[in-house]
């Protein structure tokens, strides 16, 4: 059984969203041992984030954009009354911006900011699958050939099928940048023109 506190969906009712099975077979509670990964894939490389960074995932909906961000901010969304910043991760690590197709999504991960925990966006090609992850199978972040910030990696996960990028959610934005996010989630939220409404 789906669980929607994991495959929450933009204006369709959960259930429907376009997601792996193997995915909403997983509901964030069965999910939160040490060593699971939700694993996603973003310009022909796949990555892993530790589940218990994870809240919920959403189908693609275009958020609002704020003006003066860097191009990386993909904008906004209000989720059940909550300014959610999203960002495009493939731009925060210097590539293209991710092209928008059918399984594109967004995956609401909380992040440590100043002020305490925070939710923030990240839009990615697909999600995959939910992981268990051995602690033999995962060796330190390469010095090099990854194509990202050695900081930016967790470790990178032997699977049968090839390597899976573990990302270091901690490191992926600075603490200037989460603060500059906050200020923008708390503007959005005290403006006349509401982010559109995700449920």
């Amino acid at each position: 059984m789906q669980n929607t506190a994991l495959v929450a969906t933009a204006g369709v009712t959960p259930g429907t969203a376009n997601l792996p099975a193997s995915v909403q077979a997983h509901g964030l509670a069965e999910s939160a041992a040490s060593g699971q990964y939700l694993t996603f894939s973003l310009q022909s490389e796949v990555y892993g984030l530790d589940i218990l960074r994870v809240r919920e995932i959403l189908e693609y909906t275009r958020p609002t954009t704020i003006p003066m961000m860097p191009a990386f901010v993909h904008g906004v969304i209000n989720l059940r009354g909550n300014v959610v910043p999203v960002i495009d991760l493939a731009q925060r690590f210097g590539r293209p911006a991710t092209e928008l197709r059918q399984r594109t999504c967004i995956v609401i991960m909380e992040v440590d900011g100043d002020d305490g925990p925070q939710a923030i966006g990240v839009l990615v090609d697909a999600v995959n699958a939910v992981l268990d992850m051995d602690a033999t199978q995962i060796e330190p972040p390469p010095s090099f050939g990854t194509g990202l910030r050695q900081d930016f990696i967790r470790g990178m996960a032997r699977t049968d099928s090839g390597f899976i990028i573990l990302l270091d959610v901690s490191h992926v934005l600075s603490m200037d940048e989460m603060a500059a996010l906050a200020r923008v989630a708390d503007g959005a939220a005290h403006s006349d023109a509401k982010p559109a409404l995700s449920r």
